[in-house]
């Protein structure tokens, strides 16, 4: 026969007297909380979520052709891997013209990616990219971005990121393209 197993007592804990207990002072106790009367009157406040004026309806009227589009560093090597054109590819998208912006924090996460993802950097400094300068503090691109495009409402934002599209989902009037794919030659798509 072997030794038996002693089972643990559960919750098990010293226990302590409540701050209401009556066998505790009167200065020691914890004194009844008083609820206060509502005033039905008395305006309700509400917080409702301001929208810039920029909004009308919720649609963004800031936004038209040329387009300018924020592109976060995981599109560029979307972009590489399916292995199309990102200028061309936004405009064939956008049916208009797309003027592709990367932020100084986009850049320099690239740039620490190393020498394995030096096509995306070549990508990114192409002269039809416009650079934009940032003026906080650090280098994470995905705040970067929101900070922008929080600020401004002109940008489309150009992210496969699931976070960084969340986060943006959340702004009210900013569009997001997070995927674009090549045209069929089989389906009349135009050949030029």
């Amino acid at each position: 026969m072997g030794k038996q197993k002693k089972a643990r007592k559960y919750a098990t804990m010293k226990r302590m007297l409540s701050l209401r207990d009556e066998r505790l002072k009167e200065k020691d106790r914890l004194k009844p909380k008083k609820k206060e009367k509502k005033d039905p009157s008395a305006l309700k406040e509400r917080e409702v979520p301001q929208h810039p004026s920029c909004l009308f309806f919720q649609y963004n009227t800031q936004l038209g052709p040329p387009y300018h589009i924020l592109v976060d560093t995981n599109f560029i090597n979307f972009s590489i891997k399916a292995k199309l054109d990102l200028v061309q590819s936004m405009m064939d998208c956008l049916y208009a013209k797309c003027i592709p912006c990367i932020t100084d924090c986009v850049m320099a996460e690239i740039e620490k990616l190393g020498q394995k993802y030096r096509v995306a950097l070549r990508i990114a400094k192409d002269p039809r990219f416009e650079r934009l300068p940032c003026t906080h503090k650090g280098t994470y691109a995905d705040d970067c971005l929101v900070q922008r495009v929080t600020q401004h409402k002109c940008y489309i934002v150009a992210t496969v990121d699931r976070d960084l599209k969340r986060r943006i989902r959340k702004i009210p009037g900013v569009p997001i393209i997070y995927n674009i794919e090549r045209m069929p030659d089989d389906y009349g798509a135009p050949r030029f």
